[in-house]
């Protein structure tokens, strides 16, 4: 009965909680070479290639029973060598953002404690959050849509006075010297994109989740990735129509820092409590993230062992899911950092690679027929297989300094 009260909007906001997380700090910095009208360009361009790709497992799990994962479609239509691949990028990319989201969540958490020990906020954050997982998908439908709420809310109090105060000439660079270059720092802007939207692990989740209803799950992927657009642009409007382009350099050497990105904003617009205010919201962004990412994960492991949804089964999916990076956190909390950089590289293979090849090999074998498919033709699964390819280029490019960063 869980699929009829299964909302539309608590759908969404499973997509949009997934969606935005560290990209909304990420992304003004590593798009700032291309600054405002590139950016938009490159976050359209990156949002429809990634909603297409969705959809396109989308309509690949709707030939397979409610619980197929991953692991089962890839190892029927596609082989058991690309089912290696593709699980070993699943996992890699969801067990260390399960990973970095314990140790940023537990950090935030043990400073709303009054400066608890770090391990006791991790276990707090853990505990909290995990358990919705290991209940239900109907618990994260809930809390995620509450935290949204409080996103929304949280960004439009922080930006609202940004927005105001943004102007057309920074927005759109006019001050600049004639023949500043912007393309060519397109590609290392891609990649940050990528990561920024991806909610693939979580299609299968809610069609089990909507009892097979494919078209309102579409719906949902729509409505939820759109949401994250439009938080994504706002952002970028507010930072980018301030802070000019060639006041970013000590941003950019800093990481996109929140800290140091207020103090520059400060110097150009009034900042007030922006800097708490977005505390607030990275705690409620890294909550909703951590809830779809492992939601993802969960459903991908019970999947792959075929554990079913009875308490006993849902026990072992929860161990195996949270327990090895919940345990890596508490013993090595910045062991594997330095890998968080190469997420975006294996989830292409993933978000948008695997899907292409899946939607052309599941419609050779079942056909068009009658239930949901989705938009485009042969067109479409080459825009995204093409999409996935011009990312790992760029990131392989970047990653050997061979693309020309900018440095502000």
């Amino acid at each position: 009965m869980m699929h009829k009260q299964a909302s539309l909007l608590g759908g969404a906001m499973i997509i949009a909680g997934t969606v935005i997380g560290a990209g909304m700090l990420a992304n003004p910095t590593a798009t700032a070479g291309v600054w405002f009208a590139g950016s938009l360009l490159v976050l359209l361009y990156t949002w429809f290639s990634m909603l297409s790709s969705g959809l396109m497992i989308l309509e690949v799990n709707t030939h397979y029973p409610q619980g197929a994962n991953f692991d089962t479609m890839v190892k029927d239509l596609l082989g058991r060598g690309w089912n290696v691949v593709n699980g070993l990028s699943v996992a890699f990319v969801l067990y260390l953002l399960t990973y970095a989201y314990i140790f940023v969540g537990g950090g935030l958490t043990a400073r709303a404690l009054g400066d608890a020990p770090l391990p006791v906020g991790q276990v707090v954050f853990f505990v909290l959050f995990a358990s919705c997982v290991w209940l239900s998908t109907r618990w994260i439908d809930r809390l995620t849509s509450v935290l949204i709420g409080g996103m929304v809310v949280a960004f439009l109090w922080a930006n609202g006075g940004l927005l105001a105060s943004a102007q057309v000439s920074v927005l759109f660079d006019r001050a600049a010297p004639e023949g500043t270059s912007y393309w060519i720092y397109l590609g290392a802007a891609l990649p940050v994109c990528l990561a920024s939207f991806g909610f693939h692990g979580n299609v299968s989740s809610l069609f089990q989740y909507f009892g097979g209803n494919a078209r309102k799950v579409a719906r949902a992927l729509q409505i939820g990735t759109l949401l994250a657009l439009a938080v994504y642009v706002l952002w970028q409007a507010a930072v980018q129509g301030n802070l000019p382009r060639n006041a970013f350099a000590p941003v950019i050497a800093a990481d996109g820092d929140v800290q140091v990105l207020i103090a520059e904003l400060s110097k150009f617009a009034a900042t007030g409590n922006m800097a708490w205010i977005l505390s607030f919201f990275s705690y409620m962004a890294i909550a909703s993230s951590f809830l779809g990412v492992t939601l993802g994960l969960f459903d991908y492991i019970a999947d792959l062992f075929g554990f079913d949804g009875s308490r006993a089964g849902r026990a072992k999916t929860a161990a195996i899911t949270f327990l090895p990076p919940f345990v890596a956190c508490l013993l090595f909390p910045t062991g594997f950092v330095k890998y968080i950089g190469y997420v975006g590289l294996a989830a292409t293979v993933w978000t948008a690679l695997v899907p292409a090849l899946l939607l052309r090999a599941s419609r050779k074998k079942f056909g068009l027929g009658k239930g949901y498919r989705v938009y485009g033709g042969a067109w479409l699964m080459v825009w995204v297989f093409a999409f996935g390819v011009i990312n790992i280029v760029a990131q392989l490019l970047s990653r050997a300094d061979i693309l020309p960063v900018f440095k502000g």
